[in-house]
Order: C-alpha cells, then structure tokens, then sequence
C-alpha cells in the first residue's frame, strides 16, 4: 500500500477537483439538467474512464503475479460491472423524486450530495471486504452466495416501490428534527419559529443515501468477485458513481423501457457469484476476467435489444 500512495493521493486529488469543477463552475446555479447536457457529461466521465483504464495499462503498478495488462482488464471489467449495476440506481431515483414531487430544478443538487456521500460508504465498504478476505478466506464463498441470492431475489421482486416511512435512518432523525411540510427553494434546513427545521429535499437526501448504502451491499461483492486490489476496486466503484448522476438524467425517461435489463442485472450478479466460488475453490482462473468481461457485455447488449424489439406489453 505505502508504494502506492502517491496513486491514491493523485486519484483523489482528481476526484475533489472534479467534484468541484461540478458545484462550484458548471453547476452553481440551480438548473433543470437538460438531455443534451446529461448526455455530454455521460460521455466525458466515460472518456475519463476509458482515459484512466490507459493510466492503468501504462503506469500502474500491478500486484504480484500480474501484469499490467491484467490490472487494466480488471479494472474495465469492475467498471462495466458497476455502471450497469447502476443503472438499478437510477429506476430507484425515479420513484424517490416522483413519490416526494422534488423539482426537476433541485435534483441535480441532491444527487451531488448524495453521491459524495456515496463515496465515503463505498470506500468503507472497500476496505472492510478487503478486509474481511484477507483475514477470513472462506468469505468469499458468503460473498458468492450472497451475489448469487440478490441476482434470484432481483428476478422476483419485478416491481419496485418505496417505503419511505419504513426507513428506520429516517425515523431516526425525526426523532430529533423537525420537517417542513414544502420545499424551501434548494434549502436543505430553513429556520422556523427560531429553530432549525428541515427541508423534504434533506429527506429526499437522506432516502437516497441509505438507498445506496443497500446497493453497496451487491455491488461491493461483484466488484470483489474481479479482484482484490483495494486500487482497483476503488477506483472503478468511483468513476462508476461520478458518471451516475448524469447517467440518471440521460436515462430517467427511458429506463422503464428497458424492462430486460431488469432480469440481465439479475444474471450478471450469478454469474460473478459463481465465478467468486469457482475461482477460490479451484485456486486459479477457472473464469477469466477477459471471459467475465465479454459475457456481461454480451448479457447487457441481448438485455437492451430484447427490451427495444420486445415492448413491455408482449412480456407475459
């Protein structure tokens, strides 16, 4: 870890540069996130990805018994992973800012917050499962089953909804604040009868946060499933996040359209799972991450077009 350091420190130094390149010059002002613009940014944090994913192939130091190329392939795979992943993220965001009315002019800025607070979970998460294997081996085999049980549980449960009163996180906290009944402008306190009261758009963050505190919980493991360079798995975890919110404006609209995608996630997590067992079991790339790498494009592609050339109204 301590060879690696100056990767880490400029990686995050990148990510807090962004970050604020993102609130505080191309998004200051509040504004309805237009299809035009997600889609430009989309396509920028892909590229930045795509870009890093050669910083790794060149420059990055890979573990024992590695090679360059196999740190580059990892770290392709654990994106791709992740970015589809997401894409369950932002069916979620829908029913969230439709269930609470949020306006379209305030949902860039809750999402901000709520992926930066993302990111300090999903690093806890890292490092924990990290680890969790290298104390205890045979954990990858509950981390493999438990991929294998969210992929069948995601077949089942075909109609998501919210409870937002079920959130024990929010119950919690109107334990100790009070909640206005209307949006302040993009205000997530206001002050009422000289006490600090809370905004719905702070509710709404809150919702969001411990909405991705459950996805980590999938996909943490699956990224595992790939390898267990705490680098790697960090970094593709992030760009992932980073390009979810403009991903979310992008695909708001459409993702309902995409009803197979539904069941191709469900098939992506098995098959990480079993590739997590295999691999521990037999002690060597039963699965490569190149085989990994084209299935789950494959699984993606066949999803998407089932879903174009197949309406919703044909599924039985």
């Amino acid at each position: 870890m301590e060879s690696k350091t100056i990767y880490w420190l400029l990686f995050n130094i990148f990510v807090l540069l962004m970050l604020a390149l993102d609130l505080g010059l191309f998004n200051r002002k509040a504004h309805e996130v237009k299809i035009k613009e997600a889609l430009i940014w989309s396509g920028i944090w892909v590229t930045l990805a795509l870009f890093f994913n050669l910083f790794i192939y060149f420059f990055y130091p890979p573990p024992v018994g590695l090679t360059n190329a196999d740190s580059a392939m990892q770290f392709l795979t654990g994106y791709v992973i992740e970015k589809s992943l997401s894409v369950d993220n932002i069916f979620v965001f829908v029913l969230i800012f439709s269930y609470f009315k949020v306006p379209a002019l305030y949902q860039h800025k809750v999402l901000f917050w709520g992926i930066l607070g993302a990111l300090i979970m999903r690093a806890v998460f890292i490092f924990a499962g990290i680890a969790l294997i290298n104390k205890f081996a045979w954990i990858i085999y509950v981390f493999g089953i438990f991929l294998i049980y969210s992929g069948i549980k995601l077949v089942i449960q075909k109609d998501k909804e919210i409870h937002p009163e079920r959130n024990p996180v929010l119950k919690y906290f109107k334990r100790f604040f009070r909640v206005t009944d209307k949006f302040e402008g993009g205000k997530f306190f206001t002050v009422q009868n000289f006490r600090k009261t809370a905004t719905p758009l702070f509710v709404v963050l809150i919702i969001v946060e411990t909405t991705d505190l459950i996805f980590a919980v999938d996909s943490i493991p699956a990224i595992l499933a790939v390898t267990q360079d705490p680098f790697i798995v960090y970094t593709s975890n992030v760009f992932a996040i980073l390009g979810l919110r403009s991903l979310y404006f992008a695909l708001a609209g459409l993702v309902k359209l995409f009803h197979y995608l539904h069941y191709g996630l469900a098939a992506i997590l098995v098959l990480v799972g079993i590739k997590m067992i295999i691999n521990h079991y037999y002690s060597a790339k039963i699965i490569s991450t190149e085989l990994s790498l084209i299935t789950i494009i494959s699984i993606l592609t066949v999803s998407v077009i089932l879903s174009v050339f197949k309406p919703k109204t044909d599924v039985v």
